[in-house]
């Protein structure tokens, strides 16, 4: 393993290169290369180090995507291999079942649809578009994002698509900072399933809802498309990639920033708030009630 001195100099040359805030990159590396001069990290091992660094990260720049991340499993350090992290990511939804962990149909008519991470709009799309298909007969529909841990942009703006008519809705935009570009997304006018339409559709949140979780809460809200029911959520909004900077050290760099087309803004460090403010384990319960009252 390289010394500590080296992993740290290879994540603050990536977090200076790619951070979307260039200012907040120049106070990340004074203050972590002056815990470094001081000895903060002498004696540490991997995953004590990568906890220690990140601890520090987060105290001087409180965005919880920016982080230094131990596996277990060696990492290719080749630039050739290098995509941010996205093959990782593809193959852990395939063993996941691109995201979708339940559907059910539960009594009332509602149709209930568990995600633990949101898929891509690709790979995913026709494990999306099955699950939709099995609840295009219910009465109101329930979210269920309170495990979800996040996910890709892009598979955010494919489940808000199925809550709408047509492409013509511009959800959000993200502007990457190492390409200076500003993407837009909006909905998708194909999609494999059938669309939800003036039906109600609750969502569920806890405080551990993130990313691609809160993406797709925020966004449906803001539109006036869906009712937030739970816990405040943990408030990532950054996309992010994440680069080797050993074999078993990573660092995760919020390399974009996503901007609401309603609200200007974005769920970053204030979380998604909820329209109705219940404890994450009453959050079901909560929402079938108010559904089943207004069908």
């Amino acid at each position: 393993m390289p010394t500590t001195e080296v992993i740290i100099e290879s994540a603050l040359a990536r977090i200076g290169a790619g951070y979307v805030f260039p200012e907040k990159a120049v106070v990340v590396d004074a203050a972590i290369r002056g815990r470094l001069a001081a000895g903060a990290y002498e004696g540490l091992d991997g995953p004590a180090l990568c906890a220690a660094v990140t601890a520090h990260l987060q105290e001087v720049c409180p965005d919880q995507h920016l982080r230094l991340l131990w596996t277990d499993e060696p990492q290719s350090l080749d630039p050739v291999d290098e995509d941010g992290g996205q093959a990782a990511f593809l193959a852990l939804l395939r063993a996941e079942n691109q995201g979708i962990r339940r559907v059910e149909r539960l009594e009332g008519n509602i149709g209930l649809i568990e995600i633990g991470r949101i898929a891509s709009a690709t790979e995913g799309a026709s494990a999306i578009g099955a699950a939709m298909q099995l609840v295009a007969h219910s009465s109101a529909l329930v979210l269920d994002l309170r495990g979800c841990l996040g996910g890709l942009p892009e598979g955010a703006a494919l489940w808000c698509s199925y809550f709408f008519p047509d492409d013509q809705v511009h959800l959000n935009d993200i502007y990457d900072r190492t390409s200076d570009t500003t993407r837009q997304f909006w909905t998708t006018g194909h999609l494999s399933g059938p669309r939800y339409l003036d039906r109600p559709v609750h969502i569920l949140t806890s405080g551990i809802t993130f990313s691609g979780g809160e993406d797709v809460s925020y966004t449906l809200q803001a539109q006036g498309r869906a009712v937030v029911v739970g816990e405040t959520t943990r408030g990532g909004a950054h996309p992010t990639a994440r680069y080797p900077v050993s074999e078993h050290v990573l660092v995760t760099v919020p390399v974009a920033r996503s901007i609401n087309t309603v609200t200007g803004g974005n769920w970053e460090g204030t979380g998604v708030l909820p329209d109705v403010r219940v404890p994450a384990e009453q959050a079901l319960e909560t929402a079938l009630k108010a559904l089943r009252t207004g069908l």
